[in-house]
């Protein structure tokens, strides 16, 4: 029996079927038809092995409000980096703050400094309650710029300061997240460089709540290997971020990284968490950009 055609198939053949009609102007009407269908079937329902986030900052021209109602048409189960103030909007429009922040001091000052810690301490200390509290999971933190620092000073110091609030985080639930940045292009100096770093940190600490946020874009830049890498060592990793190489733009054609693969990836290793896009828009239109990464990666 022959299979029903699908409504894009249709609007293709009335198109193909209607081109004598371009000098009466009917071609147009016809084209914003399929286009608008094309809009519709993007918007569908997603697959659901993956749960989608999009990282605030990427978006930061448009109000925390736009972005949710943008976020939650497309599917999106979150939004990441976002504050406690601004969690009550994400609540009324049903998403997660996917991957909270606010207790880092910044990028550079970080847990591999002792003179840093009893600040991060304090902060930590306060906000991990407000997390669990929010019904949230995901915590980001930073190793901190090395500033001649040896990998093992590195590693002591991160595991001396982070024991002091990793029992807080066990208590209520909470994972601190370390993001991966490459020091190559973005983020010079940085420890955190490396998958292999991370783990290593990750080993000694011991702890379930403590992962990495393995930022797919850094990575490539300063290791490749991604898929690899994402399979021997998922046990360790909680968080991811995407952005399309070079440039930090869209991560479709124009850029070196075959992200359907990727996600295919990630997904068999049976990764629950959330994968966020952080691509910096170059398309005028930035939310079809993101509704496109997000059709991307939807293995």
């Amino acid at each position: 029996m022959l299979e029903k055609p699908s409504r894009r198939t249709t609007i293709k053949k009335i198109m193909a079927g209607t081109a004598s009609l371009t000098a009466a102007g009917m071609l147009p009407t016809l084209t914003a038809c399929a286009q608008g269908q094309e809009a519709a079937e993007t918007t569908k329902e997603l697959k659901g092995n993956v749960n989608h986030s999009v990282c605030r900052w990427c978006f930061d021209d448009m109000s925390v409000e736009e972005l949710c109602v943008a976020a939650k048409d497309m599917g999106l189960k979150g939004i990441d980096l976002v504050g406690p103030k601004d969690w009550p909007v994400l609540q009324k429009h049903g998403l997660e703050s996917t991957m909270c922040n606010g207790a880092e001091i910044n990028l550079v000052d970080g847990w591999n400094d002792k003179q840093f810690h009893a600040r991060l301490i304090k902060n930590y200390s306060e906000m991990i309650p407000k997390v669990a509290k929010a019904g949230y999971k995901n915590l980001i933190c930073f190793s901190g710029n090395r500033r001649g620092k040896s990998d093992e000073t590195g590693w002591n110091n991160c595991v001396e300061g982070l024991k002091q609030v990793l029992p807080l985080a066990e208590k209520h639930n909470v994972t601190l997240v370390m993001e991966l940045l490459n020091s190559k292009i973005n983020h010079e100096d940085y420890q955190a460089d490396k998958t292999a770093w991370g783990v290593e940190l990750a080993k000694r600490l011991g702890s379930e709540n403590f992962k990495l946020l393995y930022d797919i874009y850094h990575m490539q830049i300063d290791e490749g290997d991604v898929i690899r890498t994402i399979r021997d060592n998922h046990q360790y990793i909680g968080h991811y971020h995407t952005a399309g190489v070079p440039g930090r733009h869209e991560i479709d054609e124009t850029q070196e990284l075959y992200y359907p693969a990727i996600m295919r990836a990630i997904v068999e290793t049976g990764f629950k968490g959330y994968v966020a896009q952080e691509f910096i828009p170059s398309n005028p239109d930035k939310l079809a950009s993101l509704r496109k990464a997000i059709q991307i990666c939807d293995v």
